[in-house]
């Protein structure tokens, strides 16, 4: 029996209030912990020095934290247009694909961050499994987690096609080579290390876990519409 489909609307809502007050704590407490690194990079960006400010993780951070009223406003056009046009579940839709863009690009660029040695030093790689997850430390495994953590969370919500842990695995799997190759090919003064590579699938996978019940094509997901299927031998037309 399906446990989520057995609750009344209020213990529903209530359950959803919930939850939405906990994220919302979470995010506070996030912004708490990192708001002085964020307003130590303020004057810089708030200046128009975009390169000094996008040239440091404190001010990538920070940027993102600031356009998402901008990409909460993107959302909500999309999911206007596609309402409009009669599309199912457009506000579901159009929250996972800006939300996954949102949530990834900044994660991206700042793995892309040149070295002082770019340019310089030759390209490096480790491809020993687990060597370097000890000199990763806390802060490096949890940043390498949450790199494609929003691409698994909200692609298989988007996507019925990525509704599969293992889709996820290696769609986040196969991100992670393409930004490992590009910083060797680029020359970034990086090291690009197998352990980058397992640390970021299992990031977008266990992120993919956490939004398990919306994934699309599972009960009660979004699904495509199914074409007619013939009954007693007549045909559709």
């Amino acid at each position: 029996m399906n446990h989520s489909s057995s609750l009344s609307a209020p213990a529903r809502r209530a359950r959803r209030t919930v939850l939405l007050g906990l994220a919302v704590l979470g995010v506070a407490a996030v912004l708490f912990v990192i708001r002085r690194p964020l307003a130590m990079s303020a004057p810089v960006c708030m200046a128009g020095q975009w390169q000094r400010c996008l040239g440091t993780f404190n001010g990538v951070v920070l940027m993102t934290v600031v356009t998402v009223p901008a990409a909460l406003l993107v959302a909500w056009g999309l999911a206007r247009l596609r309402a409009a046009a009669g599309v199912t579940w457009a506000w579901r839709r159009s929250l996972a694909e800006v939300a996954m863009v949102h949530g990834t690009v900044p994660f991206v660029w700042m793995t892309m961050m040149p070295g002082s040695g770019a340019g310089v030093v030759p390209g490096r790689f480790s491809l020993v499994p687990l060597r370097d997850l000890v000199t990763m430390g806390p802060l490096g495994i949890a940043g390498n987690l949450l790199v494609f953590a929003s691409l698994g969370f909200f692609a298989p919500v988007r996507f019925a096609a990525l509704a599969s842990l293992p889709r996820v695995l290696a769609l986040g799997a196969g991100c992670s080579v393409l930004v490992e190759t590009a910083q060797y090919v680029l020359r970034l003064d990086r090291v690009s290390s197998v352990d980058d590579v397992l640390v970021n699938a299992a990031g977008a996978g266990l992120a993919a876990l956490a939004s398990r019940r919306w994934w699309r094509g599972r009960a009660g997901a979004p699904a495509d519409p199914a074409r007619p299927v013939p009954v007693s031998g007549v045909t559709a037309p």
